[in-house]
């Protein structure tokens, strides 16, 4: 059995690479990479193909996480059925999201909703990386957490 995750913001270039490189680097932790495959993705082709935002490659380097090679991509009407959670950072991409996908075929839902809910900010325009790493470790475990339990 294998379990797809998929993390979106704005522009995949700020919080979803951070949850995504998080999320990796628990699941190698974990002993659990051959279960759980993580990427993640933007709801705007504003950034396709751009590096992560040097402000979330330092702050995910400050704690030992390489993001290397990582580049923006839009979300593709496949991803709804690739992968078994498809989670955004805030309401706006979770109505995105919503607005995309069939609803037989829509498993989406916001990465807080595993941290007790809420929204992660987009540091682009709060300048604050360090909460938004924060924020993101914090629904990371929550989900990783309930991801074991569904594993065992």
């Amino acid at each position: 059995m294998m379990i797809k995750v998929l993390f979106v913001c704005y522009g995949n270039i700020c919080r979803s690479p951070l949850a995504e490189f998080v999320f990796k680097d628990m699941v190698e932790r974990e002993g659990l990479s051959d279960v759980i495959d993580v990427a993640s993705c933007a709801t705007s082709g504003e950034h396709i193909g751009d590096p992560v935002d040097p402000r979330s490659r330092a702050e995910l380097a400050k704690h030992g996480i390489d993001c290397s090679g990582k580049v923006g991509r839009r979300i593709r009407p496949d991803d709804f059925s690739e992968y078994d959670y498809v989670l955004g950072m805030d309401r706006r991409n979770l109505q995105y999201l919503r607005n995309m996908c069939d609803d037989d075929e829509c498993h989406v839902g916001l990465l807080l909703d595993y941290a007790g809910g809420g929204e992660v900010a987009d540091p682009w325009y709060t300048g604050d990386f360090g909460r938004a790493y924060r924020d993101v470790e914090r629904g990371c475990r929550g989900l990783m957490d309930e991801l074991k339990e569904r594993i065992r």
